[in-house]
């Protein structure tokens, strides 16, 4: 039956795939980001879509936001959602939501309201301003210990010896999980990553699979451990609320998995985007040394100018007019995020990266609307102090080798040799 599964699996990816080359040499420009090209460097296609008016309707029916404008629209409007609405679903958003699935119980990410906003709830105390504002210290002494080691080394991989075990060690107090394996932790997480704009392979699949069994498995046993040993942490919080009714097993496994991942997914790639950017532009990695205060507006811009995220899917809940333009219920909406922050008509210069740049309205790097990041205020923390020690601690820091980009719809490094230069 697994062998019948995988071969009618890779027969559904390799149909994909050439159904996308067909589409792309017919100049469909959804099927083109997706190119090898676009993927490493996506903001000249993105340049494109946003000189042809910022929506594009995909020839397979799904609609492409680039314009500041509209995807920040799209975010806010109420009459969009995660979830296709009850009725009848084209068959371009069955396709497109199939090869985004993340696991057999959703995530309050990945729900409207009601059920998000339940969930969302019980998660919502652990970033509350007083908790980020405690969490500044752990931050600031995980950064210490590994620029200690780094600088011992002379010579290390930014991503696995320090953007990667520093969220990590952050989120895994925040959860209650003691004893973090931070290289089994980053794995996993570069696994789910590579899955969030689809599964790309069969033995991909059974990867993400593994992962997930990985996690529900360990997040189980911690629960078994909490309801015996409380503590003063997420997954404590979350277990009462399971066991008073207010969460079903299933979903604090789900809210739980989201927070791992998303906890050091989007940090680990802010700080590895906006180190690349640093050394990059001297001129920037100057200013940030002079004035190490910097490191605020640095970790903004990067935000800006090469977000973790990319992109986020909407679906409208109506027939509706949105722009102009007639879409239909059930149609999907790409919004794609990275192209916003580079929209001349949103920034002035957008493909500048200016961390002394005064933003003149917000960026959509944590999306918008209900679903907003909600551990925004967490990366920023992070990605703040690590960029500020960066600064200080490494001030001859530079490049040993060309970094390694991720091949996934998350825009990262997998790895970023650097040198400290003098020790």
């Amino acid at each position: 039956m697994t062998m019948l599964a995988d071969a009618r699996l890779f027969t559904r990816l390799a149909a994909a795939r050439v159904g996308n080359w067909l589409l792309s040499a017919r100049g469909d420009e959804l099927a083109r980001m997706e190119s090898s090209r676009n993927r490493l460097d996506p903001y000249p296609h993105y340049a494109r879509l946003r000189s042809q008016g910022g929506l594009y309707r995909s020839s397979i029916g799904i609609w492409v936001a680039t314009s500041y404008q509209h995807c920040h629209d799209v975010l806010r409007d109420r009459r969009f959602g995660v979830q296709a609405a009850a009725g009848p679903t084209p068959r371009a958003f069955e396709r497109f939501m199939r090869e985004r699935e993340t696991g057999d119980v959703p995530s309050f990410l990945e729900l409207d309201p009601p059920e998000h906003t339940r969930l969302r709830k019980l998660a919502r105390p652990a970033f509350g301003p007083a908790k980020i504002k405690g969490y500044r210290a752990l931050v600031e002494k995980a950064t210490m210990d590994l620029l200690d080691r780094a600088q011992a080394k002379g010579r290390f991989d930014l991503i696995s010896d320090f953007a990667g075990p520093l969220p990590i060690r952050v989120i895994s107090d925040l959860l209650g999980i003691p004893d973090a394996n931070t290289t089994r932790f980053l794995h996993i997480g570069q696994i789910v990553g590579q899955s969030l704009d689809g599964v790309r392979s069969v033995r991909q699949f059974h990867a993400l699979r593994a992962a997930e069994t990985e996690l529900d498995q360990m997040f189980r046993k911690l629960v078994e451990h909490k309801r015996i040993e409380p503590g003063d942490d997420v997954i404590t919080h979350l277990t009462h609320a399971c066991d008073n009714g207010e969460m079903t097993i299933e979903e604090l496994l789900a809210t739980c998995g989201l927070l791992l991942i998303a906890g050091f997914e989007t940090t680990v790639n802010l700080i590895g985007n906006g180190t690349l950017a640093l050394l990059d532009n001297p001129a920037q990695w100057a200013a940030l040394k002079e004035n190490p205060d910097l490191a605020v507006g640095a970790a903004e811009e990067t935000l800006r100018y090469d977000p973790p995220v990319q992109a986020t899917v909407r679906v409208a809940h109506q027939d509706l007019d949105f722009a102009g333009k007639p879409v239909g219920r059930n149609e999907p909406v790409l919004v794609v995020l990275g192209s916003a922050g580079r929209d001349p008509q949103a920034f002035d210069n957008p493909d500048v990266f200016d961390i002394t740049r005064i933003h003149e309205r917000d960026h959509l790097a944590f999306s918008g609307g209900i679903h907003f990041c909600l551990g925004a205020p967490l990366a920023r923390l992070e990605g703040e102090v690590a960029l500020r020690a960066l600064a200080e601690r490494l001030p001859h820091l530079a490049s040993a080798a060309p970094p390694e980009r991720r091949a996934s719809g998350i825009r990262g490094l997998t790895r970023f040799p650097v040198t400290t230069g003098r020790k």
